[in-house]
């Protein structure tokens, strides 16, 4: 049983989703094109999604990356350690930087330092520096959505997230509700 008194995760709060929305809308061109970059390929852009996904704890989509990573072509334990942050041994030497720079982004919610960011830019190249970023963006905006959805399931058993908004949070659960919901008996093993 859960005895915090408070929800932990990063959740949305209208500006901030207004903002995202408004940024994937500008950049839906470079989204399609960061998917189709053959430097990252299918492999390393779940394992992108699923460290992101770690530190964020949605669980929602630590189910639906587990399982698009497996078709990928990874494997079952590697997945596992992606999901707790052990992936430096399993990573090749081309991924390795990748992944540090999508935790690090995570663990500083959305602020890398300038430095890591220098040597994502270094290590890949301007535009597969930038796919990267744009994939942990995406799945970010999916963490968030996943979080911002469980607050509101918390909020109704007592556990309020800080400087969360009732009525926010209650629309955002009406609406993404339809796909979430669905979803809820799949995501239970992640929480």
């Amino acid at each position: 049983m859960n005895t915090q008194s408070t929800f932990n995760r990063k959740i949305y709060t209208g500006r901030l989703l207004f903002h995202d929305l408004g940024f994937f809308i500008a950049h839906l061109g470079e989204i399609r094109g960061a998917m189709r970059n053959e430097q990252i390929g299918k492999a390393f852009m779940e394992k992108i999604m699923t460290v992101v996904t770690a530190v964020n704890g949605c669980a929602y989509c630590a189910w639906f990356h587990a399982r698009q990573s497996v078709a990928a072509g990874i494997s079952g334990e590697e997945v596992k350690n992606l999901l707790e942050l052990q992936f430096q041994a399993g990573a090749s030497d081309h991924e390795v930087m990748g992944l540090l720079y999508a935790q690090h982004f995570a663990e500083t919610n959305r602020h890398p330092s300038k430095e890591l960011t220098d040597r994502l830019f270094a290590q890949y190249g301007d535009r597969t520096a930038r796919d990267i970023i744009l994939m942990i963006r995406m799945i970010y905006f999916g963490n968030l959505s996943g979080n911002t959805f469980d607050a509101f399931l918390s909020r109704l058993k007592g556990q309020k997230a800080p400087h969360s908004n009732l009525l926010f949070e209650l629309v955002f659960f009406l609406l993404s509700a339809p796909i979430l919901l669905p979803l809820m008996r799949h995501a239970e093993p992640y929480r």
